[in-house]
């Protein structure tokens, strides 16, 4: 199905030092992504899968170990990523901050808008183009960030929990959302989540990371057929078999996570 690999780590670490302590935040990982894969990564708090996105998008430099991401066009952006929090400009309207990446890279103005207008009406924005993000909610600020991404057309998506301030509902439906937009981009995407549900309903397989240092406990196929319906999708068998198996992995980690935190 994957024809390349998109993204090839061996033997990845990163540490930090912070008041003249050594903390290793990623500890040998492996990894191999194919090209058009979604691979969604949990793991407990404080076990390195944002340092892990942000090398891969070129904010932080692992301190040993390779990185191998194999670009097809060099004239699209390599990566794009999406924050947990919004980071959308206030001053922008909706529509200058989705093609904001087009402005950098010197689209036309019809063009710019020619390009966000087709996102902006796949995530159900079309009609608030020229509101400000003060007038808009928090699910709608995120349907920005998630637009501009896909915007850029980036040759791999790095998604950093993009929906976990949302509340159930607007989660579900930016989920159904970003389903629709990624089936018809076959993007290479990477997705963190501290949700399950949200890692069976978007990904091709799941990485499990261990408590600190972060390391591959386990990476699990996701043999759901596509396109995906949510709710179909949930009330499925191999949904709840599926489940059991990544929180058996998840939980012992996430006790020996919290344990290490109280042992503090």
């Amino acid at each position: 199905m994957y024809p390349t690999e998109a993204i090839l780590l061996e033997k990845l670490t990163k540490v930090f030092y912070a008041r003249q302590k050594k903390v290793i935040a990623l500890e040998d990982i492996h990894l191999s992504v194919k090209e058009g894969e979604f691979l969604c990564i949990v793991g407990p708090s404080g076990c390195g899968k944002t340092t892990l996105l942000r090398i891969l998008a070129g904010l932080e430099k692992q301190t040993r170990g390779k990185v191998i991401m194999r670009s097809k066009n060099p004239e699209k952006p390599l990566t794009s990523m999406v924050f947990q929090g919004d980071s959308i400009f206030p001053w922008m309207t909706v529509v200058e901050n989705v093609a904001y990446s087009l402005r950098i890279r010197g689209f036309s103005r019809e063009k710019r808008r020619e390009v966000a207008g087709q996102y902006l009406r796949l995530m159900g924005l079309d009609g608030f183009a020229n509101a400000f993000p003060h007038q808009l909610s928090g699910g709608m600020k995120q349907r920005i960030n998630v637009a501009r991404a896909f915007v850029s057309d980036p040759e791999i998506l790095l998604m950093d929990e993009p929906f976990g301030a949302l509340d159930e509902q607007n989660r579900l439906i930016l989920q159904q959302e970003l389903l629709k937009i990624w089936e018809g981009s076959g993007k290479t995407s990477l997705f963190i989540t501290h949700s399950i549900d949200e890692a069976l309903i978007l990904g091709d397989r799941i990485m499990v990371m261990t408590a600190h240092p972060g390391k591959v406990k386990a990476i699990v196929p996701i043999n759901i057929p596509r396109p995906r319906d949510i709710l179909s999708l949930r009330s499925s068998p191999n949904f709840g078999a599926l489940f059991k198996e990544i929180w058996q992995l998840l939980q012992e980690e996430v006790l020996k996570a919290k344990s290490t935190e109280m042992n503090k």
